[in-house]
């Protein structure tokens, strides 16, 4: 009998306060309630409170002279990373991928340097000077020149503008567009991806190419797609800047690059072994 009794006076509480509930729902105009967004209230607490009116350049706390306190993306810093530093089985060389920078989050000096060395012979390099800005929270845009040197050939100069950065995917990725004399024009685009095995264990596949406006007779480079580069490197990180790696790369040249190679003798695609040590400080 009480557990029945109990039942009855439960359900007729619920019943009287969803009839009060539905009772204020009604009266209610909705046509004045306003969704988020929009303009901040005019009682909403002010941002700032916590400041209490303090800047950085005035108040009990400013120092005397120059702006003391600065943001972390106004330090300058500076950066040296070798990608590639490697011996090549087939061609007996030594070859060097280096980049350098300077600068704040925003704005850097940028210095890339390639090249390769045999038998103790710089054979030929080139080498970017450039200027990047911060285009959004993953790339940069590059302005420079582009100094190339040739041991047999004819040293060249380009205007260089490229943009540089991480794409998604986590693709890294670089392209620049080169001007140079006498109307020359020159692409060269490169990506890198990080396949993570294990926490030191890394593989990183590769592409390289590069596509020239004209044909370059000195320098035996043809006009359109000139050559590309496919490698594959496993790489055991000690700690994340000194890791030795092993791998292997395709190389192959096209058109006219291809018919200058063959004229003097050499060949116009290879596979090689390649063994050698990325660095950054």
């Amino acid at each position: 009998m009480k557990l029945n009794t109990m039942k009855y006076l439960t359900t007729l509480v619920f019943t009287v306060g969803a009839l009060q509930v539905n009772t204020v729902l009604a009266q209610m105009d909705h046509g004045e309630m306003q969704t988020q967004g929009g303009s901040a209230p005019a009682n909403a607490r002010d941002p700032h409170a916590y400041s209490d009116g303090y800047t950085l350049t005035e108040g009990p706390y400013a120092q005397p002279g120059p702006r003391q306190l600065k943001l972390a993306d106004e330090h300058a810093f500076w950066s040296v990373l070798s990608d590639r530093l490697e011996y090549q089985e087939d061609s007996d060389s030594t070859v060097y991928d280096i980049q350098a920078w300077y600068g704040t989050t925003y704005d850097r000096f940028v210095i890339k340097a390639e090249g390769d060395i045999a038998d103790g012979t710089l054979e030929e390099s080139s080498t970017d000077l450039l200027w990047g800005h911060a285009l959004n929270a993953y790339f940069d845009t590059q302005l420079g020149v582009r100094l190339d040197q040739y041991n047999e050939g004819e040293d060249r100069q380009w205007l260089a503008f490229g943009v540089q950065g991480l794409a998604p995917y986590w693709f890294e990725l670089d392209v620049t567009a080169y001007v140079g004399d006498d109307g020359r024009t020159a692409l060269s685009a490169e990506a890198e991806y990080e396949l993570l095995l294990t926490q030191r264990l890394i593989l990183q596949p590769r592409a390289e190419l590069n596509l020239y406006g004209k044909d370059d007779l000195d320098n035996r480079l043809g006009s359109g797609l000139s050559d590309l580069a496919l490698g594959l490197r496993l790489r055991y990180e000690f700690s994340r800047q000194f890791s030795p790696y092993i791998g292997v790369e395709w190389t192959d040249t096209y058109g006219d690059t291809a018919d200058y190679r063959r004229a003097a003798g050499q060949d116009t695609s290879g596979t090689q072994f390649v063994a050698g040590l990325r660095f950054w400080f």
